[in-house]
C-alpha cells in the first residue's frame, strides 16, 4: 500500500537509556486521505464560513475600507492557520502566532467593524484605523516572508545530530536541575507565605493584588518589586515541572524511579497553587497549559492540531468569560450578550483599535527611535536610577487618551511602530518570523531520535515560548519582559554544553 511518513514514537529498546524518542515510520494512505477529508471543511470554516457568519451579523458598522481590509486580513490569517494545523510538521511558534492573529486581529476586529463597537474608544480619525489594519496585514506578510527565508536556509547537520557528530547540544545538567527544583520550592514558598498562605490563591486576582500591596513589596511609583515576587514565585515552578514531565514521558527509568515521580508530584501540587487559573491572568494560564501540553506530547501531531483548533473555539466562546476570578463576588458584574460575537466587540480584544490610537499618538509627538524597546529590554532598572525610564506603551497611550484604566494592550506591531515606523515594523516582524521558523525546525528535530534526548533544553524552551507568545504578541513588552527574563535565567542555570554529560546521556 502507498504510504506517507510521519514521526511517531519508536518501539522501546532494551537497557535503561532514553525511551520514547522518535523516528519516522510509514503510515498508511488512509491517514493521508483522512487529513485531506478534514482539510476541506477546516479551510472552509476558517476562511469562508466564520467570516461570512460574522459579516452577516446585525450592527451599525460601516462597510467601508476598514471592513474590507479586515475581511481580507481575517481570511488570510485563517488560511495560514489552516496551513499550520494541517501541516505534517509541528510548527509550534508559527502555529500559535497565526492562532493569535486570526482571533485577536482577525475575527474579533471584524466583529467590531460589523457591530460598530470597540472595547476601547477610537480617539483619532478613522483613517488611522485604516492605516492600522493595513499595517497589521503588512506585518503578517513580513512574518511569512521571514519564515520563508528561514525555510530556504538548510539546518546544519550538526544542529540535527550534534551528539552523534561530537557537538555540544544544550542539555539540562542533572545536579543543576535539582538546584532549580530547590529554587522553585523556595521562591514559591516565599511567595505563598508573603501573601498569607495557600488559601488566598483560590479566591480572586483582586485579593492577590490587595495582598501584594499589603506586603509592602509594591511601591506606588514602581511595580518592579511585585513583578519579581510574582515572577520568581511562578516561573521556576513551571520550568521545573516541564523538565520533570519530559523526563517521565521519554524514559521508562524515570517512571520507575520513586524519587523522580515524587518530585514531579510535588511540583504538580506546587503549580496547582501558584499557577492556577484563579490567581493568575488568563494569558499566563494559557502559557502554563500550552507549554505543558506541548512538553507532555512533543511529537503528537494530534495534540498539536487539537491545541490550535480548540484554541480558536476557546478564544471565541470561553476566553471572554474566563475573567470570572479577576474580581471577588462583589466586584464581578457579568454582562449579558445577545450574540456569541458581541463579547468580542465589548471586552478583551482591543489590539487593532489600540494600534490605531497609537498611530494617532505618534502623529502628535513623533517616533521614539528605540526608546520604548530599550525600556522593555532594561525593565529591571528601577525608576529611581533611571528617571526618564519609559512606561508601558499601552499605559502611555492610555494616559494620552484620558483613560482611567490604562492596562491596555500594545501588540508587537505597535511596539515596532512606536520606535521605527512602518519600515521598522515590517523588518521587526520579518525577523520574528525568521526566528520562529528556525526554532520550530530545530524543535522538531530535538524531539526525535536525532536530538539530544530527554535532557535537551530546546525541547522545554520552545513549548514555553510558544505558550508565552500570547503575552508577547498582546503586549506591552515591558510587562512581558519580566517573566521571560526569569525563565531565561532559570534555563541558563540548568544548561550545560559539556561533552561529559552528553556521553553520560548516551
Amino acid at each position: 500500500m502507498t504510504s506517507v511518513h510521519e514521526t511517531v514514537p519508536r518501539a522501546p529498546t532494551g537497557g535503561g537509556g532514553p525511551r520514547g524518542v522518535l523516528e519516522p515510520v510509514a503510515r498508511p494512505l488512509a491517514w493521508a486521505m483522512l487529513s485531506r477529508a478534514v482539510a476541506v471543511p477546516l479551510i472552509l470554516g476558517l476562511v469562508v464560513f466564520l467570516p461570512a457568519v460574522i459579516a452577516a451579523q446585525p450592527g451599525t458598522g460601516a462597510r467601508d475600507t476598514v471592513f474590507w481590509l479586515q475581511l481580507v486580513l481575517t481570511c488570510y490569517a485563517g488560511a495560514r492557520l489552516a496551513t499550520m494545523i494541517l501541516s505534517t510538521r509541528r510548527r509550534l511558534l508559527q502555529g500559535v502566532f497565526w492562532m493569535f492573529v486570526y482571533i485577536a486581529m482577525g475575527v474579533a476586529p471584524l466583529a467590531q467593524a460589523v457591530i460598530g463597537q470597540t472595547p476601547t474608544p477610537l480617539v483619532g480619525p478613522r483613517e488611522d484605523l485604516v492605516t492600522a489594519t493595513a499595517m497589521i496585514l503588512l506585518g503578517c506578510t513580513a512574518f511569512d516572508l521571514g519564515a520563508l527565508l528561514a525555510s530556504r536556509r538548510p539546518l546544519k547537520r550538526r544542529d540535527a545530530s550534534s551528539v552523534r557528530l561530537g557537538g555540544r547540544p544544550a542539555l539540562a545538567h542533572p545536579v543543576r536541575l535539582r538546584l532549580l527544583v530547590l529554587v522553585a520550592f523556595a521562591a514559591s514558598g516565599y511567595y505563598v507565605m508573603k501573601l498569607g498562605g495557600p488559601a488566598i490563591f483560590f479566591t480572586s486576582r483582586q485579593e492577590i493584588s490587595a495582598s501584594v500591596a499589603e506586603s509592602g513589596i509594591a511601591a506606588t511609583e514602581s511595580n518592579v518589586g511585585s513583578a519579581f515576587l510574582k515572577g520568581f514565585g511562578t516561573v521556576p515552578a513551571l520550568l521545573a515541572l516541564l523538565f520533570y514531565t519530559r523526563r517521565l514521558v521519554t524514559t521508562r527509568r524515570a517512571r520507575r524511579t520513586p524519587s523522580t515521580v515524587l518530585v514531579w508530584t510535588a511540583l504538580l501540587v506546587l503549580n496547582c497553587v501558584v499557577n492556577n487559573p484563579i490567581s493568575n491572568a488568563r494569558y499566563w494560564f494559557l502559557t502554563v497549559l500550552v507549554s505543558m501540553l506541548f512538553t507532555a506530547f512533543p511529537s503528537s501531531a494530534a495534540m498539536y492540531r487539537t491545541v490550535l483548533t480548540m484554541g480558536v473555539v476557546g478564544a471565541l466562546v470561553l476566553f471572554p468569560y474566563a475573567d470570572r476570578f479577576r474580581y471577588d463576588d462583589s466586584g464581578y458584574k457579568p454582562k449579558e450578550s445577545a450574540s456569541v460575537f458581541e463579547p468580542l466587540a465589548t471586552k478583551d480584544y482591543d489590539q487593532t483599535v489600540m494600534f490605531a490610537n497609537t498611530i494617532s499618538w505618534v502623529d502628535t509627538r513623533g517616533h521614539t527611535l528605540g526608546r520604548q524597546l530599550a525600556g522593555s529590554a532594561l525593565f529591571f532598572v528601577p525608576r529611581a536610577a533611571w528617571s526618564g525610564k519609559p512606561e508601558d506603551t499601552g499605559v502611555r497611550v492610555g494616559q494620552w487618551m484620558g483613560m482611567k484604566m490604562t492596562n491596555l494592550s500594545a501588540p508587537l506591531w505597535t511596539e515596532f511602530w512606536v520606535d521605527f515606523g512602518g519600515a521598522g515594523m515590517a523588518g521587526g516582524l520579518a525577523l520574528v518570523g525568521y526566528a520562529a521558523a528556525r526554532t520550530d525546525r530545530r524543535f522538531a528535530r530535538a524531539v526525535t531520535r536525532e536530538g539530544p534526548g530527554p535532557a535537551g533544553v530546546l525541547a522545554i524552551a520552545t513549548p514555553l515560548v510558544a505558550g508565552y507568545t500570547f503575552i508577547l504578541l498582546r503586549g506591552p513588552l515591558l510587562q512581558a519582559a519580566g517573566k521571560l527574563a526569569i525563565a531565561a535565567l532559570c534555563l541558563m542555570l540548568v544548561t550545560t554544553y559539556g561533552e561529559r554529560v552528553a556521553r553520560r546521556r548516551r
